[in-house]
């Protein structure tokens, strides 16, 4: 895992397929970069392309001095080999498997799986750091929005991913766990300091979790600033709108 506070670029995405067209960079320990945009306007699609789920038509994805996809150079680093943490809209927990279960399955997936032991300290870890210790031996169904969250969290971390890529991370809670587990995520991932790409439609979410905001429109970025920033210039009817609906 990217050391916290360490400073300096250590992601890039400059990629092209289709109508987006994307430029962005990420830095340790600047906290979140924040992904919003009308639907459409390619915002899956960017973590898609970081990812490898996506081909990249032409461009260059570099993280932590790796270049995961660079088309003049025929680079294009397999999914699997990517070792970046993802957090899908709904978690995507195993049912039949436990809390602990699901984390070791993910860390075992991986193509450079430590040895049992090693891999026994890992998974403690992230139980412990997300304090998930009580629930290790419960199945995901026993758990609230915000504990399957924080599993699906850890699951991501475990593999000491180069970057982390959450989707919509807030979008399957109710309205009263939507605003504890915002904080805990906000609090979390600053302290974490790994780069971090986050997409999402809600205002509250965005002025909350983003260090910086990213305004995708038409496969285009559009404006690039704090939600500060963003509420007194926007570039956009967009952006204007997008920021009023958080009062």
């Amino acid at each position: 895992m990217t050391s916290q506070g360490a400073s300096g670029l250590v992601a890039r995405i400059e990629a092209h397929v289709g109508e987006l067209h994307i430029d962005l960079q990420l830095e340790t320990g600047h906290g979140p970069l924040v992904l919003i945009g009308p639907n459409g306007a390619g915002k899956t699609s960017v973590l898609s392309l970081v990812l490898g789920a996506l081909r990249v038509a032409r461009g260059r994805i570099e993280v932590d001095g790796t270049a995961l996809v660079d088309t003049s150079a025929g680079v294009d680093v397999p999914l699997e080999h990517r070792r970046l943490g993802y957090l899908p809209q709904d978690y995507a927990l195993f049912p039949h498997l436990r809390v602990r279960e699901n984390i070791e399955f993910a860390l075992a997936s991986t193509p450079a799986a430590p040895a049992p032991a090693a891999h026994a300290q890992r998974v403690a870890a992230m139980l412990r750091d997300l304090a998930l210790e009580p629930y290790a031996e419960r199945h995901p169904r026993s758990l609230s929005g915000g504990e399957k969250q924080r599993v699906a969290l850890a699951r991501a971390l475990c593999v000491e991913p180069r970057a982390l890529l959450l989707d919509e991370p807030l979008a399957a809670l109710d309205v009263h766990a939507r605003r504890e587990v915002r904080t805990f995520l906000g609090n979390y991932l600053r302290a974490l300091g790994l780069p971090t790409l986050i997409v999402t439609h809600d205002a509250a979410d965005a002025q909350e979790l983003a260090t910086q905001i990213v305004v995708l429109e038409a496969g285009r970025v559009t404006q690039l600033g704090t939600w500060d920033e963003l509420a007194r210039d926007p570039a956009s009817r967009f952006v204007a709108e997008f920021v009023a609906s958080s009062r």
